[in-house]
């Protein structure tokens, strides 16, 4: 049985419809790629199936009792939860237990008051009654999978981690239709990684957007285009869904040709003097009358972003060149020892954890910061174009016109004087929208904007920091045909795996610890270079304190004493404190600097592991003696 059908779905905020007789079925364990330029109604269809908009028009079917959950493309504000109430909130009523749950632990394993104690106690019973501990668990599961702090407010976070916390949020529910927009917007490819893993050992069915085409390839068992209100599918995979849109965007060109041909030989009759109006055929007038009406209603294609980018003089050999480069934030080290030669034509991408410092290390090599340590040499005759993924060029205050032409009505593109709309027009802007301002624009126009402004400067080193967030499939497309003709030199910080495979020719990754190490070729290949024993990042685990399902509150204390209830409540979560200092200390071991501070530093730090390795057996074995009694008591 489907778990969710539309017929012949309509929907219009205005001429032209959005959706137009719209037929779908989705049926268990299927993974469906929607797909469509920015605008065409792709996130409306979303909120459809979900039921939060009502069509104009047809049939909705929802099999009974099926659960549907969406990832917003949209990160709402002023939201001040903490991350664990956020991603709990997911689960509906019993999320309200497993919030009331953590929040008690925590009191309990800080200061803890009889109530605490009481409180502690009945929110354990409950969630054992209505098997709650596995959903429980599953949500601190998922909050340590995508690397998120619980106890971390959400109005504090980067935009990318408020994004995962909202993945978190949809993926906690385990529905049998899961509805992702855009799910890779602003996650580094560590945390792609893990969920194209997590979704392709989901057992649900998948809906999803996306413009990663690494991630559409290898999780899409079906694609759906919406193209004018009208929804295709397409079996098979991406490239099969290319060749065959070609070929139907070929065979309707001629047809459209065929027809324009024939509305023009027609009006040319219609036209002719008195001695033709002598012998009108009237059915051959109503048939004209027809296709003028056809003409009239049918909905042209979007038109195709047309990209072109001037290029400056050429750059001398030398672009930059870093030797022992090392760069802090405070005593965070962002970039260590580095060294790099970049030569004229080069291409270099760079990869890297969010937050690791990539923005920070184009700066470096661009000469925007000083280094701590070592130095940045750069050649001569650079003309830089930056793309900022912060879009902080951008006047939000000013008109589309004004951010690209700065008051002028002409712009000089390549050597050639243009008039501003018209190439405003190249990057699907209209008249109309070229003169609102940039608050009203969606984001992936504003990253055309940006595109517009950046390629207005002759350039010849061309730095691009996160430009393919907001983008649709195609227009990514068409960026990726321009950069490969430039013939100048590339800097790409991407989590765009397809892109830096398809144009980078040497790939700068942060390793950790402020460790940047260079590859050559793209991401495949880093993947191949790597070490086998390189260290693989670990998301933190949650703070959440655990006084896990193994305690069975009231009857795993049974026969024990009250004062070894409580103790057998609290060592969970002094377990989980001691096995984080562990790990933190096993970090700075591992860092080489702190071989540099003297013996006495190193010889404290032993000491200290030492101490805490003997305290955690201790704890182990408290634990388990504690519990084995508890147990034992049990009818």
């Amino acid at each position: 049985m489907p778990l969710i059908s539309l017929k012949n779905v309509t929907l219009s905020y205005g001429a032209p419809p959005l959706l137009d007789g719209i037929d779908l079925t989705i049926e268990p364990g299927e993974r469906v790629c929607l797909i469509g330029r920015n605008g065409v109604g792709k996130s409306t269809l979303l909120k459809v199936l979900t039921g939060e908009l009502a069509p104009d028009g047809g049939e909705v079917r929802r099999a009974p009792g099926a659960e549907i959950a969406r990832l917003a493309q949209e990160i709402p504000s002023g939201e001040e939860r903490l991350v664990f109430d956020l991603v709990a909130a997911g689960l509906g009523e019993i999320g309200t237990l497993v919030r009331d749950y953590f929040a008690v632990s925590q009191r309990v394993a800080q200061a803890p008051t009889e109530t605490d104690w009481q409180r502690l106690a009945d929110v354990q019973h409950e969630l054992e009654a209505r098997g709650g501990w596995a959903i429980e668990q599953r949500t601190e599961r998922v909050i340590s999978r995508l690397g998120l702090d619980p106890e971390a407010s959400f109005a504090e976070l980067s935009g990318g981690l408020q994004r995962r916390v909202l993945l978190a949020q949809a993926l906690v529910r385990e529905p049998d239709l899961l509805l992702l927009d855009e799910p890779t917007n602003h996650l580094d490819i560590a945390a792609i990684d893990w969920l194209e893993e997590f979704l392709l050992g989901y057992r649900g069915s998948l809906l999803f957007i996306t413009h990663d085409r690494f991630f559409l390839r290898r999780l899409a068992t079906r694609i759906l285009e919406l193209d004018r209100g009208v929804l295709t599918d397409w079996p098979g995979d991406y490239d099969n869904y290319l060749r065959r849109r070609d070929e139907r965007q070929h065979a309707e060109a001629l047809a459209r040709a065929r027809f324009d041909r024939r509305l023009s030989e027609e009006e040319v009759w219609i036209r002719q003097g008195i001695k033709a109006r002598r012998t009108r055929n009237e059915g051959r007038v109503r048939a004209l009358e027809a296709l003028r009406r056809e003409r009239h209603e049918r909905r042209e294609q979007l038109g195709q972003v047309r990209l072109r980018l001037g290029e400056a003089q050429r750059s001398g050999k030398l672009v930059v060149e870093a030797e022992g480069v090392g760069f802090a934030w405070g005593d965070k080290p962002v970039v260590r020892d580095l060294d790099t030669l970049i030569l004229r034509g080069d291409r270099v991408g760079i990869i890297g954890p969010n937050g690791a410092g990539k923005s920070t290390l184009l700066r470096l090599l661009l000469g925007d910061l000083e280094p701590d340590q070592g130095r940045i040499r750069l050649g001569t005759n650079l003309q830089v174009a930056y793309f900022d993924q912060r879009r902080a060029q951008i006047d939000d205050a000013a008109s589309v016109l004004d951010n690209v032409a700065g008051g002028r009505d002409r712009v000089t593109i390549d050597g050639q004087d243009r008039h501003v709309l018209s190439y405003l027009k190249d990057f699907l802007f209209t008249p109309d929208r070229a003169r609102q301002p940039v608050t009203a624009l969606s984001g992936g126009e504003r990253n055309r904007l940006l595109l517009a402004k950046l390629f207005t400067q002759p350039a010849n080193l061309l730095v691009l920091d996160e430009p393919t967030n907001d983008l649709d499939a195609e227009t990514l497309e068409l960026l990726e045909e321009l950069l490969d003709r430039f013939q100048g030199t590339l800097l790409l910080v991407s989590h765009d795996r397809a892109l830096l495979d398809n144009l980078v020719t040497s790939t700068l990754v942060f390793e950790g610890n402020g460790r940047v190490v260079e590859y050559v070729g793209g991401y495949t290949d880093w993947l191949a270079q790597r070490p086998r024993d390189e260290a693989v990042h670990v998301p933190p685990k949650p703070k959440a304190a655990a006084v896990r399902r193994t305690q069975a509150p009231n009857r795993a204390s049974a026969r024990l004493t009250y004062k070894e209830g409580r103790e057998l409540a609290a060592l969970p979560a002094r377990i989980e404190a001691l096995e984080t200092e562990q790990a933190a200390l096993q970090g700075r071991l591992a860092d080489p600097a702190v071989y540099q501070q003297g013996g006495e530093a190193i010889v404290e730090l032993n000491e200290r592991l030492a101490t805490l390795e003997t305290e955690l057996s201790e704890a182990y074995a408290r634990w388990e003696d504690l519990e084995a009694r508890g147990s034992a008591a049990d009818p």
